[in-house]
């Protein structure tokens, strides 16, 4: 049986190894189970995610052995080792050949004509082993030794009268819990769920948020570059602290500034995504003469412009490298949104029609807006439109909030 990009690994039907599949899935483990005979049986949707590169869930041939033709060709594909990609399998099937060889009733023989004919000239130097746990290393996304590491550990799966049942194969970087703890730690769980939400890119409609520091030039000449790097680092740590708690993504960050965006499918409506671009972006203007005052500047110093807008067609997608992790997205109204940031000189924030029509009247009353009052200008018949404004985005209406 094949499970497609996007389905659901099933349970196993065996109730003992449907129950470890159950608590791995739940507590999000990188893990795999297989049955007695090694046929695969079941992967952790953590884990298919890791094997395509955080974009999709990578397909699976269920109930194939583990390191048959079906899935050792399918493994190539993989993010394990871009130089060698049989590399990384070869000492995965090392790492477990003796528990392996010890499951097969055939021996040696039996298990040169059931694995990958890339793996069967390692049989002959296993030896069966009964360990009911063992551990091992195979390369991760990388292309040498430099890459990744994953670290794995094999468990015997025995149920109530010690029969062997199946044997569960679970992964983790080869760094220490108290690593990954302080990299979790240090961010906003909510904006991880939210980054693995759109990790899969598709057309989504979303508000979004650009935010800039102005005279950001100028400031760089006024201040040691200590202090102004100091001075940066605490500007964007507020303003991506706005956004999370706007329940908005951080996607990228572009000199002194940020780019957000606020999807329609993590608030559920097109009103609670623009009003929640609006509260995060005045959150943010609210925030800065805190940070002006921790750099010792004075609050004239740190003056954001905003662009608002939305995006009724854009791309949007998450981004992972073996470096970072990246929200974007891609469409004429995200240039649009940069447009009219750019227009917002004096600290001005600017909302783009389409954005402000999308509030119900309720969150607009909750926001202070009464839309019926509104009056739009042009991007181009603003007295601060950029020559690219007028170019690229002319016809784009405006008010300022």
């Amino acid at each position: 049986m094949r499970v497609e990009v996007g389905e659901l690994c099933p349970l196993p039907d065996d109730p003992v190894l449907a129950e470890w599949a159950t608590a791995m899935r739940e507590v999000g483990d990188w893990g795999w189970i297989v049955d007695s005979s090694w046929r695969l049986l079941f992967v952790t949707e953590e884990q298919r995610l890791s094997l395509a590169y955080d974009v999709e869930m990578t397909p699976l041939p269920i109930g194939e052995h583990l390191f048959g033709p079906r899935v050792t060709e399918m493994s190539t594909h993989w993010p394990i080792d871009a130089t060698n990609p049989y590399r990384s399998w070869r000492m995965f099937f090392a790492n477990v050949g003796g528990l392996l060889l010890a499951d097969t009733d055939g021996g040696k023989a039996e298990l040169r004509s059931v694995v990958d004919p890339v793996l069967a000239d390692m049989v002959d130097e296993m030896s069966p082993s009964n360990a009911s746990a063992t551990t091992g290393s195979m390369l991760s996304a990388g292309s040498s030794e430099r890459g990744g590491i994953l670290l794995q550990k094999v468990l015997r799966i025995r149920d109530t009268d010690g029969v062997l049942r199946g044997t569960a194969i679970l992964f983790k970087p080869a760094v220490g819990m108290n690593v990954l703890g302080t990299m979790a730690l240090e961010r906003d769980a909510g904006h991880l769920e939210r980054t693995r939400a759109v990790a899969s890119a598709g057309r989504r409609p979303a508000a979004i948020l650009f935010a800039d520091l102005e005279g950001s030039s100028a400031l760089s000449r006024t201040l040691s570059t200590s202090s102004y790097f100091a001075a940066g680092r605490r500007l964007v740590r507020a303003t991506d602290r706005c956004v999370v708690d706007a329940g908005g993504l951080v996607g990228r960050h572009v000199g002194d500034g940020v780019v957000a965006f606020f999807p329609v499918e993590v608030f559920e409506s097109e009103s609670a995504a623009a009003m929640a671009c609006i509260h995060a972006a005045r959150d943010i203007d609210a925030a800065m003469p805190e940070v002006a005052a921790r750099c010792g500047l004075p609050a004239e110093q740190l003056v954001m412009r905003f662009g608002l807008h939305w995006g009724s067609t854009i791309y949007m997608g998450n981004i992972g490298t073996l470096a970072r992790s990246e929200v974007t997205a891609l469409g004429d109204e995200v240039n649009e949104a940069a447009r009219i940031e750019a227009c917002a000189t004096g600290g001005l924030l600017l909302a783009s029609k389409p954005l402000v029509e999308r509030l119900t009247d309720e969150d607009a009353t909750t926001l202070g807006i009464d839309p019926d009052q509104i009056t739009y200008t042009q991007l181009a018949h603003l007295t601060t439109a950029t020559d690219k404004a007028r170019r690229d985005a002319p016809a784009v209406a405006v008010c300022e909030l």
